[in-house]
């Protein structure tokens, strides 16, 4: 049996380390750091072909938000475990057991009060990602480490603002439509829904980033 809490502690915290070490051993889970990926957080695989489970999570997320992440994904494995692909992947049965492995963490002093009060509302039901609850993921995102570029939020920019999004592409907010933004791509005029906490950089303090002479003075 391999110790792997001394290569997990680099990504969350300490104590909540040799849990985790312990569910890959005894699970014989092929668990991997990934590269970071804008669609998902983390993935979860059933076994295959000979290929035993597979777990990956994003490397460069806060602590906190790699071992929720990390809980979310095994909650996926014992499903498979106990019902195959018999039940929905975010049913009841994955809230079960996403639920059950939460709770030894709760009784360890790993979560900062406010993270800690976020995840006990969101375990009362328990969503496909730690994003679609708004409440944790604004908690979750307050420990992330400091972006080389001024990031921000759809929903803290003004109606009618420009911004651009990983990759270069530029947009314009328009008005909400039920629980997302609405966004025009000026280079296409094509209308997309953007989730309320999508990180984008407003393209004026992009400017101002790139040249501090741009920035108006008093």
């Amino acid at each position: 049996m391999m110790d792997f809490s001394a290569q997990l502690s680099k990504y969350m915290p300490k104590d909540a380390a040799p849990i985790i070490s312990t569910w890959i051993n005894d699970t014989g889970c092929q668990f991997r750091i990934s590269r970071s990926r804008r669609t998902k957080l983390g993935d979860y695989t059933s076994p295959f072909n000979g290929n035993p489970h597979r777990i990956s999570v994003n490397h460069d997320l806060n602590p906190y938000a790699f071992l929720i992440t990390t809980i979310h994904e095994f909650a996926h494995l014992q499903t498979w475990q106990r019902f195959k692909n018999n039940v929905k992947p975010h049913g009841a049965e994955w809230k079960q057991s996403y639920q059950e492995l939460m709770r030894p963490f709760l009784k360890l002093p790993i979560f900062p009060s406010d993270v800690l009060q976020a995840i006990v509302v969101y375990m009362d039901n328990p969503a496909a990602s730690s994003c679609t609850d708004l409440n944790l993921f604004r908690v979750l995102k307050t420990y992330d480490k400091n972006s080389d570029f001024p990031l921000t939020t759809v929903e803290d920019v003004a109606e009618g603002s420009i911004f651009t999004i990983n990759g270069g592409r530029v947009f314009q907010k328009k008005e909400k439509v039920r629980k997302r933004y609405k966004c025009v791509e000026l280079a296409t005029n094509k209308m997309y829904l953007f989730h309320p906490v999508a990180e984008i950089v407003l393209l004026d303090d992009l400017k101002k980033r790139s040249d501090p002479s741009a920035q108006a003075t008093g």
